[in-house]
């Protein structure tokens, strides 16, 4: 894929300067940039690396004196990793999904594909669901049946959509994600042993046998617009009513998504968070990886969570959080910097004991 200087330059909005004709063929950091390269280098830490490379055209922070860095041509942005995003979506091309739908591909007949739409090898499509136009589905990806899926989708190999999914428009999600699997939901007979544990915070009456009956997922998946769903996540269908995943919000490899789960708008999960059921988080959360959030708590608008951080009783709107249970950030901080300091206390007591001993032996 090749684009000039100031092709690229105008499709961000941005401003281009030099010998803007420049074609360029790819995108590369500074030191490993070749000469069709144009170089990633939006902060000054990078400047002294495009000497290491050959690149003759960078992006590069608002006001760098690119003649002086030895370049030919730089588009300048006052937020360099926001050019980023735009410059990437030029320059990649996707999967490779041909035009139509492959003869491999198994297609109940009562099924709607949108016009323009690419459907891969072997991918299998079940009874009612229904295909947005010009959407791209991979090879080995089965819909199931009654979902429906907007239009621009792109879902990559051996995606699996489970029966009663409804998905919106510019929906990206990458290989091996599970949307719409049951919900993990069991019950016993009598109250159980996590029942009580939870009531007394861990006195139990008496440990005796228990079974667990499935309660079945009944319920569907709802996805907004502009969702990304990483490789390798589960997002569980409802029970009754529908998990639900609002509109932007974006989710990392390795997420796990409970059963009637409610995600607001523009929320970022990342890698390995768990939300557990029927949770509810406002619009605009951030969990950082390994994060995680309790079943049957709300987290409000706006929270900002650290790695790791575990979640465990309602958030208010705003609040950043970290460690686990999840405090207040400035608070946890200030707790870990307690805990080094124990072992100089606990030293100084000894020292102060051992003065205290002398002198009550002196006297």
């Amino acid at each position: 894929m090749t684009h000039t200087v100031a092709s690229i330059a105008r499709a961000l909005g941005l401003a281009a300067e030099g010998e803007t004709g420049l074609v360029v063929t790819g995108v590369a950091e500074p030191a490993l940039a070749g000469p069709g390269d144009l170089a990633f280098a939006g902060n000054p830490k990078y400047a002294d690396d495009l000497a290491q490379g050959q690149a003759r055209a960078a992006l590069l922070w608002a006001g760098a004196d690119w003649r002086g860095l030895g370049l030919a041509a730089a588009i300048l942005a006052a937020r360099p990793r926001h050019a980023m995003a735009g410059i990437s979506r030029l320059f990649d091309p996707g999967p490779e999904i041909a035009p139509g739908i492959h003869p491999s591909a198994v297609i109940d007949s009562g099924a709607q594909i949108g016009d323009g739409a690419a459907i891969g090898a072997f991918v299998v499509i079940g009874r009612g669901v229904r295909i947005g136009p010009r959407a791209r589905i991979g090879a080995h990806t089965s819909i199931a049946e009654g979902c429906i899926i907007g239009a621009d989708a792109l879902l990559h190999a051996r995606v699996t959509i489970c029966a009663r999914v409804e998905i919106g428009d510019r929906f990206i999600c990458q290989s091996g994600a599970v949307i719409g699997g049951d919900g993990f939901s069991f019950v016993t007979p009598e109250k159980s042993g996590v029942e009580e544990v939870r009531e007394t915070l861990g006195h139990r009456s008496e440990l005796r046998p228990q079974v667990w009956a499935r309660i079945h997922s009944l319920g569907g998946v709802v996805i907004g617009d502009d969702v990304e769903v990483g490789a390798n996540s589960a997002i569980d269908r409802g029970t009754v009513r529908a998990t639900f995943v609002g509109a932007g919000t974006k989710i990392d490899n390795l997420v796990q998504i409970g059963h009637n789960a409610q995600i607001g708008r523009d929320c970022l999960l990342c890698g390995q968070v768990a939300i557990g059921g029927s949770a509810r988080l406002g619009d605009r959360v951030v969990l950082g990886g390994k994060g995680g959030v309790s079943d049957n708590i709300s987290v409000g608008d706006d929270v900002v969570a650290g790695a790791g951080t575990i979640i465990m009783s309602n958030a208010p709107a705003g609040r950043a959080m970290f460690g686990t249970p999840a405090i207040r950030m400035d608070q946890q901080i200030e707790a870990w910097k307690h805990m080094r300091r124990l072992g100089r206390l606990f030293a100084q007591v000894a020292e102060l004991r051992q003065a205290a001993t002398k002198a009550r032996d002196t006297d």
